[in-house]
């Protein structure tokens, strides 16, 4: 199978047949072999009926419906794992993604070799203040705390190498680093294609200011993960010494400046050196057990599935 078309959803049963024909239509016309599978997170509109009137229309649609809202994050993992296409597409349901510049991103993973190629929403139709401002400063910070050197990290229209898709695992909010998590899982030949972005036709957005600060936790949270992830004693083991190492120099200079500079001055505990020795000892002794707790968490873990699918249409 040439392309797996993957798209989450939350309430958008307006925009799903309308989108569905254009898609086939791109993929009948360049006679692509593809899929387009659904991913129902939890609308509590028609959605869920729209996907089966549509399977029974083209055998080639397929559904995933959440027990509830899980997030992105999970719909595109759920989505990921059962795409069968050489190449992944995924874009969002509210024709704001354009299924047009399906053709060119597959070629580019195909002929020019991409991992990854991430759409890039040069012109926006969106409002400049609360989406244009933000995006531009969220995706600044983005490029240089991760080294992905992308315009538009929170474009939903990109597309995949099959064994990027089943190599990372997309959790919690992470669906915005995607390239990220290519990227320190090897695959590094990433790519970005300048695509048209459509004004929202139906509905309204479901991702409001909260977004871009829940995105910078993330950010920090991903790049924590991508640099201590496996060892967090590296970290936090660092950082124990380093609070140890000053607690225990002004424990010295406290002990060598009573025994033999100073014997009759003031008591060791009437000195600010002393609870500064103590204070940074207790931190640093604090430090050294979050790293030894977290290498304990990080052997004894196990995988936890993090959504319940409720219904499926034509996947086996």
């Amino acid at each position: 199978m040439n392309i797996s078309v993957v798209i989450p959803l939350l309430n958008e049963q307006d925009s799903l047949t309308e989108l569905h024909d254009w898609i086939a239509k791109v993929m009948q016309s360049n006679h692509f072999s593809y899929e387009i599978i659904f991913i129902d997170d939890g609308s509590t509109d028609n959605s869920w009926q729209t996907i089966k009137q549509l399977s029974k229309k083209n055998d080639q649609v397929k559904g995933i419906r959440f027990l509830k809202n899980y997030g992105k994050s999970q719909a595109l993992h759920a989505g990921f794992e059962k795409a069968k296409g050489n190449v992944i597409i995924t874009m969002d349901a509210d024709l704001q993604d354009n299924p047009d510049e399906i053709p060119e991103l597959y070629n580019m993973i195909v002929n020019d070799g991409f991992d990854l190629v991430s759409g890039w929403k040069k012109k926006r139709y969106d409002s400049i203040i609360s989406k244009n401002l933000p995006s531009k400063l969220f995706n600044w910070a983005a490029r240089k705390t991760s080294g992905v050197k992308l315009h538009d990290f929170n474009c939903g229209l990109k597309a995949y190498h099959i064994n990027v898709v089943k190599n990372i695992d997309v959790n919690g909010e992470m669906h915005r680093y995607i390239p990220l998590l290519s990227k320190n899982a090897g695959f590094t030949k990433i790519g970005e294609k300048v695509v048209l972005h459509q004004a929202r036709k139906y509905g309204e957005t479901k991702f409001g200011m909260n977004r871009f600060v829940h995105g910078f936790l993330d950010l920090i949270t991903i790049w924590f993960l991508s640099r201590f992830g496996k060892r967090p004693m590296h970290l936090f083991g660092a950082l124990g010494v380093i609070m140890f190492a000053i607690g225990f120099g002004f424990s010295l200079y406290l002990g060598i400046d009573k025994l033999f500079l100073n014997p009759t001055g003031r008591l060791i505990t009437q000195r600010p050196q002393f609870f500064i020795a103590l204070s940074t000892m207790i931190i640093g002794t604090q430090f050294f057990v979050a790293g030894f707790l977290g290498e304990i968490i990080l052997r004894n873990r196990t995988d936890k599935k993090r959504y319940l699918v409720k219904d499926e249409i034509n996947l086996n």
